[in-house]
């Protein structure tokens, strides 16, 4: 589904992004760790459109969109959710998510006058708000939500562009440990019910081994490992970045 062919990415003269080559392939989720630093913003950046490389060339299914823009990739596909929860805090938890099934029929210039009449819209909203357990606060102001909420609230509006491929900066950041099970809980079980390729930047160990079918990890912008949860548990590179001792101990 996705490739990525010798990223490279830089912030003035630092490189952020190394020669950095991946293969995504269709229904996986997969996890990307590596402290903080390492480059995994900054990659999901690059794929996502939000920051054009330096060199390399990226590749969604056959299809170059190394300079798409981010409409050009949503269009194709693509989307992703924010560390930072990135939502209309002043609107109701249901507009958030009916103003993205909006941007994504190109009917964002009627909005005022569809808005209340669109049945097909309003249908789907409230289907993906069911998708992620947030029916009963569809009326509530987005900033009114709890932070567990609004995180899922934040990927309902990603996963209603319909992508194909989803990215997601650190969901669980910032919310407890009952929470972070729920949230992953939901997230897991939406994408693959629908079938969407997830890959997820996570720094909760628990949740890494939880949830991903595959781990890559990055290192000073590049990748250091790339396996199942079982492999990256028995690789010692990763242990000892990580925690400065193997998992075993």
């Amino acid at each position: 589904m996705l490739q990525v062919e010798q990223l490279q990415c830089r912030y003035g003269k630092v490189a952020a992004v190394r020669d950095l080559s991946i293969v995504v392939h269709p229904a996986e989720l997969i996890v990307l760790i590596g402290a903080n630093g390492a480059g995994k913003t900054t990659t999901l950046k690059a794929i996502s459109g939000l920051m054009a490389p330096a060199a390399g060339r990226i590749l969604f299914e056959g299809k170059d969109l190394t300079f798409a823009t981010v409409y050009e990739r949503i269009r194709a596909g693509i989307a992703r959710s924010f560390q930072i929860v990135n939502l209309f805090d002043g609107l109701s938890v249901f507009d958030n998510v009916a103003l993205s099934i909006f941007s994504r029929e190109g009917k964002i210039a009627r909005i005022a006058a569809l808005a209340d009449h669109d049945q097909d819209v309003r249908r789907e909203t409230f289907d993906v708000l069911g998708r992620f357990g947030l029916n009963g606060k569809s009326g509530v102001p987005a900033g009114g939500l709890a932070q567990g909420e609004r995180k899922l609230l934040d990927v309902a509006v990603a996963y209603a562009l319909r992508p194909k491929l989803l990215f997601l900066d650190e969901p669980t950041s910032g919310v407890s440990t009952r929470e972070k099970t729920q949230i992953m809980d939901t997230v897991s079980s939406v994408v693959r019910a629908g079938a969407v390729t997830a890959v997820v930047i996570e720094h909760d160990m628990d949740v890494v081994f939880r949830y991903s079918d595959r781990i890559v990890m990055m290192h000073e912008g590049k990748f250091l490992a790339d396996g199942t949860p079982e492999e990256i548990k028995a690789n010692k590179d990763v242990a000892n970045i990580l925690l400065g001792a193997p998992l075993s101990a």
